[in-house]
């Protein structure tokens, strides 16, 4: 999903616009989880990138999506870029080097 909210309309207040923009990526992520993957791949990865505009967009981790809204929101700008992207992601097995041998 690429897209930019435009967070200004005649009838529709400014927090239901916020709101439905974090519906809309929360659906997003829910459908790409739901495909099938690929047979060498374990789970859905997303790279998302955030911004007030396409050009000024910069890469963000998934969980951050809300708060950059909310900070939209506090900041009350009328539009804001999101890019989230899908691909598939095989886990890799990463020894801790703290752990204590028995």
């Amino acid at each position: 999903m690429k897209k930019t909210f435009v967070l200004s309309h005649p009838k529709i207040k400014y927090a239901r616009l916020i709101d439905a923009a974090k519906s809309d990526a929360k659906k997003y992520v829910k459908r790409e989880r739901n495909k099938h993957l690929p047979k060498d791949a374990d789970y859905w990865d997303f790279d998302c990138k955030f911004g007030h505009t396409e050009n000024e967009a910069k890469v963000i981790h998934l969980s951050d999506i809300n708060k950059c809204i909310d900070e939209v929101e506090q900041l009350q700008l009328e539009s804001f870029y999101l890019e989230i992207l899908a691909k598939p992601a095989k886990r890799e097995f990463v020894p801790r080097e703290d752990e204590d041998e028995f």
